[in-house]
């Protein structure tokens, strides 16, 4: 062990210390570094000045989205044996079709002005956004039904939910919540797209995730699907009804709005290609009056 090269030392060390689990997946992620002992991260990730001259690398702290989620499993790792075990499933035989479902929240934290002002300057707001591990399912190889072993019974208490980023800014700055939360989404879409594979009670197994943005007030799901605030006229975050409208038909809505339809409003509201007044423009993108970048499902927590 004492003549070994010092870096095989230091990977040796490094598996020792708490929080480190090595895992892979497949497909690699894309977009994501491979490697998996990575730490706090500026979650301003590479973006090297700042638009209000404030310090670049005070902005933000961040972990990266699949290493929390190892972590968050990690720390379930007993509760996922005993599910398997309560369910009467051989976990030899369970090392694949795992499904576990994320809920994403998002909010400001109000004023966290410094009292005595000696730090750098930084924005006086704060927003932090975290996730909560909901349920884990698994689907044994002759079985058509998914069985669920996890499920989080606490899913509003602060001990279930784990911070993934933490801000300075206010949650109405769009601009910056994009550029913060942009790389976030970008991990988020491409671990929908792949697998995990981590070791779990002696045992590698396969994991799928999905997510769901139901922890995000009506302010945050606005400023995500780049709509206008409280006080619009279009009253609703996933229909276009106007006040006037909702006012006469409290009963028939249905969810017209999508993601996608929201970034064709945007370009419609940047270029107006008919040349409409203001007032026209604002009623053909029922507004929509920035960019959204990240979409929030509709779906009840």
């Amino acid at each position: 062990q004492i003549f070994q090269p010092l870096h095989t030392l230091r990977s040796a060390e490094k598996e020792l210390l708490p929080g480190f689990h090595q895992f892979e997946w497949q497909p690699a992620l894309k977009n994501v570094a491979t490697s998996w002992d990575v730490g706090i991260i500026d979650g301003l990730s590479g973006w090297t000045t700042y638009v209000d001259d404030v310090p670049a690398e005070t902005i933000a702290r961040r972990f990266r989205y699949d290493v929390a989620l190892v972590s968050a499993l990690k720390d379930l790792e007993e509760d996922i044996m005993e599910g398997l075990r309560e369910r009467g499933l051989d976990d030899s035989t369970c090392t694949s079709g795992f499904t576990v479902v994320v809920k994403e929240s998002c909010d400001g934290m109000g004023d966290v002005s410094e009292k005595h002002g000696s730090g750098p300057a930084v924005p006086e707001k704060a927003v932090r956004f975290s996730f909560t591990i909901m349920s884990i399912s698994v689907r044994a190889d002759d079985e058509e039904d998914a069985v669920t072993i996890f499920q989080e019974q606490k899913p509003n208490s602060e001990l279930s939910c784990r911070p993934l980023c933490l801000m300075f800014v206010d949650e109405s700055d769009h601009e910056t919540l994009t550029a913060i939360l942009g790389p976030v989404v970008a991990e988020r879409k491409a671990m929908l797209e792949s697998r995990l594979i981590l070791s779990v009670g002696g045992l590698l197994r396969s994991f799928r995730f999905f997510f769901r943005g139901t922890g995000y007030d009506e302010k945050m799901v606005r400023e995500m699907e780049g709509l206008e605030a409280s006080g619009s006229t279009y009253v609703c975050t996933l229909c276009d009804s106007t006040r006037a409208e909702a006012s006469r038909n409290m009963v028939l809505h249905s969810i017209t709005r999508s993601h996608c339809e929201n970034l064709e409003r945007y370009e419609i509201w940047r270029k107006n290609p008919f040349s409409e007044s203001a007032d026209e423009l604002r009623d053909r993108v029922k507004g929509v009056s920035a960019k959204p970048f990240m979409e929030t499902q509709p779906t009840l927590d």
